[in-house]
């Protein structure tokens, strides 16, 4: 089945929920309002002629001063089966930046929500374990915000576990093979 064929299929059952389908490429992408994403996914999960068992990607992207609502959460989704992907772009308004999770449908995307919630801010509602998984638990931000600072003028206070990884990693030179 052809991705436009796909979109199509969720467009009929989900009207109301596609904002848009877009296709750059070759890659068909259905946008969609975020309130009814986890009903959307399962329907392309379960549904046999969609099958999409596997999911390969869940990232988030920031939109900063170029659109509204700013954050969308993206879902690159394959069947290993019917051999056809569809990309998902469910659009995450900043004031409430949550979704409901689809780790209870796809186990892989644990990780993938974990870290988007680590890096965008993006909360996975019920999700079993949301907590950082790149950044130090006391980081304060989401880094890969456009809007994330990349210099501060606090110098040194910048971050409590600054100090301790210096020192650690002049402790390691000694230990440095050449």
């Amino acid at each position: 089945m052809e991705p436009k064929d796909i979109a199509e299929q969720i467009k009929e059952k989900f009207a109301g929920e596609v904002k848009e389908v877009s296709e750059f490429r070759g890659q068909v992408a259905v946008i969609l309002k975020k309130d009814r994403i986890k009903e959307i996914m399962r329907f392309l999960h379960g549904t046999p002629e969609l099958n999409f068992n596997y999911l390969v990607d869940l990232c988030g992207v920031d939109y900063w001063g170029k659109k509204e609502p700013r954050l969308e959460v993206v879902y690159h989704l394959y069947s290993i089966e019917h051999r056809h992907l569809i990309r998902v772009r469910a659009e995450v308004a900043e004031e409430d930046a949550s979704i409901d999770r689809v780790v209870d449908i796809w186990a892989g995307a644990n990780w993938h929500e974990r870290e988007c919630f680590d890096l965008f801010g993006i909360t996975f509602k019920g999700h079993p374990d949301l907590r950082r998984v790149l950044m130090p638990e006391d980081w304060e931000g989401h880094p890969l915000r456009k809007d994330y600072p990349l210099r501060s003028d606090l110098g040194e206070r910048e971050w409590p576990g600054f100090q301790e990884v210096v020192k650690l990693s002049e402790k390691n030179k000694a230990y440095e093979v050449r």
